[in-house]
């Protein structure tokens, strides 16, 4: 076993030819064998073994800057970088993170876990290298769904205007990028790829821009190869016109090639594409043969391919429920930023295909888009995560709420997310959509209410409407008390417990412990978390003198501070207030149970605090 004597990048740039292809072989099987146990980005990961084994054996990643787009790619990096033996709590509570995270490893560059950053940040790198008269070099590994975001474009278009030494690495396991035309093109890739092609074209510049006459005729030849490019080489002309020089395509699976092509654009300091086609999932059939099912897996059987079965979701219940509703009004619409699969709209896709609209991975794009949709007549409903909502922010208060449209957000994985980590929870928008003017935010607690309220929120509510809920499925709360602003669950006179979404379970649960102490806890749910109208306000929380609210949010203008304010404010302030929440911070990685228990947010945790109150 060559990787299990592999402690760092030195170790890899020691293999001879043979033992790299092999040290990729079990590179492929240790990170099936690996992700089969702990679940994690199977497809991504498998796809870029070779290139990863390239950049390593090329440069040195504890000082070069390797900035990861996503970073669903990186466990054949972590595997290479010292962190082999970690993989067995790869996502867990404590353990090896799933996304590139500096505070693990010196070899991780840059934070990751959003799409379509990596050349912008890669290019400040570049400049600060500049700046302070350093010597490193800086990639950025982008893949063709990233490209699909606006803000790939925007650093693409600055980076090659810049001049800046950068390598841009484009990982293209799909199509978003057209296809490359008949054998011309393969020969011209294989050409394009070799040092002494690279050698050539360098002395014919310098020779033919000496001179006037030679001036002349580069310009001429220049001319005619771009031209002939451009019909066999797309994509070339597109990076080119940005300032970048093209290297490839290039088939991401043969190392030594890769390895080849990045010792050339090391070389030429200046910006470079290198464009790499790869294959998701590659060398796992199963995953091969449907990379979408195998991007993100909980534990599976390797020899088999058998992924264990979900059970009903929040995300199921929703795909089924909007298909309901545009087959009751032709109006409806349904858009996702490149997460059908994820957020329940397959289905949709399947029956309305006239009436779904996949965006990619653009979300400030789906709701601007969703903006004018309304505008003219349609009801759009954009079904996004909760931490990749954020992106489109600016559409939400100047496209959406200013205007006062109706577009329907349907929140997915609102709260904590789990293995995912800091960079997935959805721990902000009960706050940031609160704070837009015009905007309904909905939380339903159980599957019955997620039903109940996105009819409410497609057919009845006017203006923006936000329905927020979590990963998963239903906890302990199965009912539909989803008709005024508040519910009272349970009566009580000592305390108040008050809590909305899913966390109502353990609130009902903390209740019902503190009852066996003689403690009778009033319980009480809130359905809508923004507009608070004072009177409701008043009169659901008339009499209370101690109050626990309990939510999986950052503290800062969470729903608590708010009801307290709005109590003060009305003369009728809290003897007594405990706001149990994530705080000022962002969560690790875990699973849901772990987290609340390690946040103090667990029945058990919320009962104990409630105790605290009263004495």
């Amino acid at each position: 076993m060559i990787l299990e004597h592999i402690h760092g990048p030195e170790d890899v740039k020691a293999l001879t030819r043979a033992q790299t292809e092999n040290l990729c072989r079990e590179l492929h099987t240790f990170l099936l064998q690996s992700v089969s146990k702990t679940g994690g980005h199977l497809a991504s990961s498998l796809g870029a073994v070779e290139l990863t084994v390239a950049i390593h054996r090329v440069f040195d990643t504890s000082r070069d800057r390797l900035v990861f787009d996503v970073g669903h790619q990186c466990y054949a990096h972590k595997a290479l970088t010292g962190r082999l033996s970690q993989f067995s709590t790869l996502r867990q509570y404590g353990g090896l993170s799933g996304f590139p995270k500096p505070n693990e490893s010196v070899h991780d560059a840059f934070v990751a876990g959003h799409a379509s950053n990596s050349v912008s940040v890669a290019l400040g790198m570049a400049r600060a290298r500049t700046l302070l008269g350093e010597d490193y070099s800086v990639l950025a590994l982008i893949g063709d769904g990233a490209l699909s975001g606006g803000l790939a474009y925007e650093g693409l278009n600055n980076a090659g205007a810049s001049g800046e030494p950068l390598i841009v690495i484009l990982n293209d396991n799909g199509m978003s990028i057209s296809r490359n035309v008949g054998a011309m093109s393969a020969h011209l890739s294989q050409l394009r790829s070799k040092p002494a092609y690279y050698e050539f074209k360098k002395n014919y510049r310098r020779i033919l821009l000496g001179s006037k006459p030679g001036k002349a005729l580069y310009g001429v030849n220049h001319r005619i190869k771009s031209s002939i490019k451009s019909a066999l080489l797309p994509n070339a002309t597109l990076f080119e016109d940005m300032g970048f020089t093209y290297l490839g395509p290039i088939d991401g699976h043969d190392e030594e090639q890769v390895e080849s092509a990045l010792e050339w654009a090391k070389e030429l300091r200046c910006p470079v594409i290198v464009h790499v086609r790869t294959v998701k999932g590659k060398g796992y059939a199963p995953a091969e043969r449907e990379p979408g099912k195998w991007h993100g897996v909980g534990p599976f059987d390797a020899a088999s391919g058998v992924q264990r079965a979900g059970g009903e979701s929040f995300s199921s219940v929703f795909g089924r429920e909007i298909c309901a509703l545009a087959g009751e009004d032709k109006r409806v619409c349904a858009i996702t930023a490149a997460m059908a699969d994820g957020t329940g709209l397959t289905g949709f896709a399947r029956e309305y295909p006239e009436r779904f609209f996949d965006v990619g991975i653009a979300e400030a794009q789906a709701a601007a888009m969703a903006a004018g949709m309304a505008k003219q007549g349609l009801i759009p409903v954009f079904a996004v995560y909760s931490t990749f909502l954020q992106r489109a922010y600016d559409q939400l208060l100047h496209d959406t709420a200013l205007p006062n449209l109706h577009v329907v957000f349907a929140v997915d994985r609102a709260g904590l997310v789990g293995a995912d980590g800091e960079t997935h929870h959805g721990i902000f928008d009960a706050t940031f959509l609160s704070d837009i003017p015009n905007m309904t935010v909905l939380c339903p607690a159980s599957f019955a209410e997620l039903r109940t309220m996105l009819r409410r929120a497609v057919f009845e509510i006017d203006g923006p409407v936000a329905i927020r809920y979590p990963r998963g499925g239903e906890e302990g709360y199965h009912d539909d008390c989803s008709g005024g602003a508040f519910a009272e669950l349970r009566a009580g006179g000592d305390i108040t417990l008050c809590a909305y979404g899913t966390m109502i379970s353990n609130v009902l649960a903390a209740a019902e412990l503190l009852d066996q102490q003689g403690v009778s806890a009033r319980v009480v749910k809130v359905n809508c978390i923004s507009p608070f109208l004072d009177a409701d306000v008043r009169a659901t929380f008339a009499g209370t003198k101690k109050l626990i609210v309990a939510e999986e949010c950052a503290s800062v203008g969470c729903v608590g501070q708010r009801l307290a304010a709005i109590l003060t404010e009305e003369g009728t302030p809290l003897e007594k207030l405990y706001l149990c929440n994530l705080g000022k911070r962002f969560p690790p990685h875990g699973g849901v149970e772990k987290l609340r228990e390690s946040f103090q947010l667990d029945a058990e945790s919320i009962a104990r605090r409630a105790l605290e109150v009263l004495r």
